[in-house]
């Protein structure tokens, strides 16, 4: 796959787990159906038929019951269990951004935590656009491939909305076809 629709497609997950699609995402979303299609397939007219309030609540309901509620998208979390956020350098994905010049200022972020599958999909945009496969291959093998996969496809699992069972099986599938294809 090319580098720049490769960038588009972890910016595209780095939002879409971030945050709530806010209204304007949401109406760029209905009407983009190449990308509906892309994430829901056949169900892709669930989210351009709805109206937009009911629309904006049930993916409100869906990302907050997945991602803050049930099993936040924190790889420490995830992989070791802890209650607590690893942050600065004695978190191993700070420490691989450091080793590879990423500034990452969590100040200024509403995710706390380094290891948000979100700012992990951004770092992945940033080596891609980079061109630094090296880094790149190593990322994916020992952070995203190590948990998000499995994360993603029990999320889907869980999801109510089509947009989101959509959202977490192409993330899952993007990353495993994204590193066989470096």
């Amino acid at each position: 796959m090319q580098t720049q629709p490769r960038a588009h497609m972890y910016a595209f997950l780095s939002r879409m787990f971030a945050d709530v699609p806010d209204t304007k995402i949401v109406v760029e979303l209905q009407h983009d159906p190449m990308l509906l299609e892309m994430v829901m397939g056949e169900e892709a007219s669930w989210l351009s038929s709805m109206p937009l309030e009911a629309l904006e609540e049930a993916l409100n309901i869906d990302f907050s019951s997945l991602f803050l509620m049930h099993a936040m998208p924190l790889e420490s979390s995830v992989l070791e269990e802890r209650d607590e956020v690893l942050v600065g350098l004695q978190n191993p994905v700070m420490q691989f951004y450091f080793e590879h010049g990423y500034e990452l200022n969590l100040t200024q972020s509403r995710l706390q935590a380094p290891d948000h599958l979100s700012l992990e999909c951004a770092f992945m945009q940033n080596l891609v656009l980079k061109e630094e496969i090296n880094a790149q291959r190593a990322f994916l093998e020992k952070h995203l491939l190590m948990w998000a996969p499995a994360y993603l496809v029990s999320m889907s699992e869980a999801a109510h909305t089509p947009f989101y069972k959509g959202v977490c099986l192409l993330a899952a599938e993007f990353f495993v076809a994204d590193y066989e294809s470096l």
